[in-house]
Protein backbone atom coordinates (compact mmCIF):
# COMPACT_ATOMS: atom_id res chain seq x y z
CA UNK A 1 0.00 0.00 0.00
CA UNK A 2 1.10 3.48 -0.63
CA UNK A 3 0.56 6.63 1.19
CA UNK A 4 -1.42 7.64 -2.02
CA UNK A 5 -3.86 5.27 -2.36
CA UNK A 6 -3.63 1.12 -2.82
CA UNK A 7 -0.72 -0.77 -3.55
CA UNK A 8 -0.28 -3.87 -5.86
CA UNK A 9 -1.15 -6.32 -3.11
CA UNK A 10 -4.70 -4.14 -1.85
CA UNK A 11 -7.69 -3.24 -3.82
CA UNK A 12 -9.84 -0.03 -3.04
CA UNK A 13 -13.37 0.51 -3.07
CA UNK A 14 -16.10 2.68 -1.14
CA UNK A 15 -17.60 1.62 2.25
CA UNK A 16 -21.47 -0.14 3.13
CA UNK A 17 -21.41 0.22 6.39
CA UNK A 18 -23.55 -2.18 8.62
CA UNK A 19 -23.97 -2.82 12.29
CA UNK A 20 -24.02 -5.88 14.80
CA UNK A 21 -25.98 -9.30 13.64
CA UNK A 22 -26.53 -8.69 10.48
CA UNK A 23 -28.17 -12.34 9.58
CA UNK A 24 -28.50 -14.05 6.28
CA UNK A 25 -32.44 -13.52 6.09
CA UNK A 26 -31.29 -9.63 5.88
CA UNK A 27 -28.58 -10.48 2.99
CA UNK A 28 -30.28 -13.40 1.13
CA UNK A 29 -34.19 -12.61 1.80
CA UNK A 30 -36.03 -16.13 1.93
CA UNK A 31 -38.99 -15.13 0.05
CA UNK A 32 -36.39 -14.65 -2.79
CA UNK A 33 -34.93 -18.11 -2.37
CA UNK A 34 -37.31 -20.09 -4.52
CA UNK A 35 -35.77 -18.01 -7.38
CA UNK A 36 -32.44 -17.12 -9.07
CA UNK A 37 -29.89 -16.10 -6.74
CA UNK A 38 -29.80 -12.85 -8.87
CA UNK A 39 -33.16 -12.15 -7.53
CA UNK A 40 -32.21 -12.19 -4.08
CA UNK A 41 -28.88 -10.67 -5.25
CA UNK A 42 -31.54 -7.17 -6.03
CA UNK A 43 -32.96 -7.39 -2.51
CA UNK A 44 -29.71 -7.62 -0.71
CA UNK A 45 -29.86 -5.45 2.74
CA UNK A 46 -32.80 -3.80 1.98
CA UNK A 47 -34.15 -3.96 5.07
CA UNK A 48 -31.63 -2.02 6.60
CA UNK A 49 -29.98 -0.36 3.69
CA UNK A 50 -32.85 -0.18 0.47
CA UNK A 51 -30.26 1.39 -1.85
CA UNK A 52 -27.46 -1.21 -1.19
CA UNK A 53 -27.96 -3.78 -3.99
CA UNK A 54 -29.01 -0.83 -6.83
CA UNK A 55 -25.83 1.47 -5.15
CA UNK A 56 -22.94 -0.74 -4.19
CA UNK A 57 -20.57 -1.04 -7.04
CA UNK A 58 -17.70 -3.40 -7.94
CA UNK A 59 -14.80 -3.32 -5.64
CA UNK A 60 -16.81 -1.95 -2.69
CA UNK A 61 -16.80 -2.98 0.63
CA UNK A 62 -19.46 -4.14 3.49
CA UNK A 63 -18.50 -3.03 6.69
CA UNK A 64 -20.06 -4.82 9.99
CA UNK A 65 -20.00 -5.40 13.06
CA UNK A 66 -19.99 -8.55 15.31
CA UNK A 67 -21.45 -11.71 14.43
CA UNK A 68 -21.68 -10.66 10.86
CA UNK A 69 -23.88 -13.64 9.26
CA UNK A 70 -25.47 -15.38 11.96
CA UNK A 71 -28.34 -17.63 11.44
CA UNK A 72 -29.48 -19.97 8.47
CA UNK A 73 -26.09 -22.44 6.51
CA UNK A 74 -27.75 -20.72 3.47
CA UNK A 75 -24.69 -20.04 1.02
CA UNK A 76 -26.43 -17.36 -0.71
CA UNK A 77 -26.01 -15.03 1.71
CA UNK A 78 -22.43 -15.03 0.80
CA UNK A 79 -23.22 -15.39 -2.76
CA UNK A 80 -25.32 -13.08 -3.58
CA UNK A 81 -22.61 -10.49 -2.23
CA UNK A 82 -20.34 -12.01 -5.13
CA UNK A 83 -22.63 -11.52 -7.27
CA UNK A 84 -22.77 -7.56 -6.37
CA UNK A 85 -19.22 -7.18 -6.85
CA UNK A 86 -18.40 -7.04 -3.18
CA UNK A 87 -14.68 -7.02 -2.97
CA UNK A 88 -14.55 -8.33 0.96
CA UNK A 89 -16.22 -8.35 4.17
CA UNK A 90 -14.92 -6.75 7.03
CA UNK A 91 -16.23 -7.21 10.01
CA UNK A 92 -15.68 -7.29 14.02
CA UNK A 93 -16.50 -11.30 14.18
CA UNK A 94 -18.15 -14.04 12.01
CA UNK A 95 -20.90 -16.24 12.79
CA UNK A 96 -18.56 -19.46 11.79
CA UNK A 97 -20.62 -20.77 8.91
CA UNK A 98 -21.09 -17.47 7.25
CA UNK A 99 -17.34 -17.65 7.26
CA UNK A 100 -16.88 -20.84 5.77
CA UNK A 101 -18.98 -20.03 2.93
CA UNK A 102 -17.87 -16.45 1.87
CA UNK A 103 -14.06 -18.15 1.60
CA UNK A 104 -15.65 -21.53 -0.35
CA UNK A 105 -17.83 -19.26 -2.87
CA UNK A 106 -14.48 -16.67 -3.35
CA UNK A 107 -15.79 -13.81 -1.15
CA UNK A 108 -12.96 -12.22 0.99
CA UNK A 109 -13.83 -12.20 5.12
CA UNK A 110 -11.66 -10.07 7.25
CA UNK A 111 -11.57 -9.76 10.85
CA UNK A 112 -11.25 -6.07 11.85
CA UNK A 113 -11.77 -4.73 15.42
CA UNK A 114 -12.19 -1.75 14.44
CA UNK A 115 -15.04 -1.50 12.14
CA UNK A 116 -16.72 0.75 14.42
CA UNK A 117 -14.24 3.96 13.58
CA UNK A 118 -15.21 3.69 9.69
CA UNK A 119 -17.81 5.83 8.04
CA UNK A 120 -20.47 5.06 5.37
CA UNK A 121 -18.93 5.90 1.70
CA UNK A 122 -15.33 6.15 3.36
CA UNK A 123 -12.97 5.05 0.37
CA UNK A 124 -10.83 2.29 1.83
CA UNK A 125 -8.00 0.37 0.59
CA UNK A 126 -7.38 -3.69 1.81
CA UNK A 127 -4.36 -5.21 1.84
CA UNK A 128 -5.45 -8.77 3.15
CA UNK A 129 -2.43 -10.44 3.24
CA UNK A 130 -0.43 -7.82 5.12
CA UNK A 131 -3.79 -7.59 7.59
CA UNK A 132 -4.04 -3.59 7.08
CA UNK A 133 -7.00 -1.47 6.06
CA UNK A 134 -6.48 2.00 5.01
CA UNK A 135 -9.16 4.81 5.02
CA UNK A 136 -8.54 6.90 2.20
CA UNK A 137 -10.94 9.28 3.45
CA UNK A 138 -9.63 9.95 6.71
CA UNK A 139 -6.01 8.85 6.43
CA UNK A 140 -6.46 6.22 9.84
CA UNK A 141 -4.88 2.63 9.46
CA UNK A 142 -6.40 -0.28 10.98
CA UNK A 143 -5.00 -3.51 11.75
CA UNK A 144 -6.97 -6.40 10.66
CA UNK A 145 -6.00 -10.62 10.93
CA UNK A 146 -3.78 -11.15 8.22
CA UNK A 147 -5.77 -13.49 5.30
CA UNK A 148 -3.42 -16.52 5.13
CA UNK A 149 -2.09 -17.28 1.38
CA UNK A 150 -3.94 -20.43 1.49
CA UNK A 151 -7.18 -18.64 1.91
CA UNK A 152 -6.46 -15.74 -0.60
CA UNK A 153 -5.46 -18.60 -3.47
CA UNK A 154 -8.79 -19.69 -2.53
CA UNK A 155 -10.27 -16.43 -3.33
CA UNK A 156 -8.04 -15.96 -6.11
CA UNK A 157 -9.16 -18.96 -7.74
CA UNK A 158 -12.80 -17.97 -7.49
CA UNK A 159 -13.44 -20.09 -4.55
CA UNK A 160 -13.34 -24.12 -3.23
CA UNK A 161 -15.40 -25.57 -6.50
CA UNK A 162 -13.00 -23.53 -9.31
CA UNK A 163 -10.05 -24.20 -7.06
CA UNK A 164 -11.29 -27.77 -7.09
CA UNK A 165 -11.71 -28.52 -10.76
CA UNK A 166 -8.32 -27.02 -11.37
CA UNK A 167 -6.41 -29.03 -9.76
CA UNK A 168 -8.47 -32.03 -10.57
CA UNK A 169 -8.03 -30.97 -14.35
CA UNK A 170 -4.04 -30.62 -13.43
CA UNK A 171 -3.78 -33.95 -11.85
CA UNK A 172 -5.72 -35.25 -14.89
CA UNK A 173 -3.45 -33.55 -17.11
CA UNK A 174 -0.56 -35.23 -15.34
CA UNK A 175 -1.84 -38.20 -15.73
CA UNK A 176 -2.21 -38.44 -19.33
CA UNK A 177 1.12 -37.38 -20.42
Amino acid sequence: MTENGPGPNSQAGRAWVFGDNIDTDVLAPGRYMKGPVEAAAAHCLESVDPDFAGQVAPGDFVIGGGNFGLGSSREQAAQVLCILGVAAVIAKSFAGIFYRNAFNLGLLAVLCPETGRIDARDRLALDAEAGVLRNLSSGERYACEPVPAHLLALIADGGLIPQLERRFKSRAGKEGS
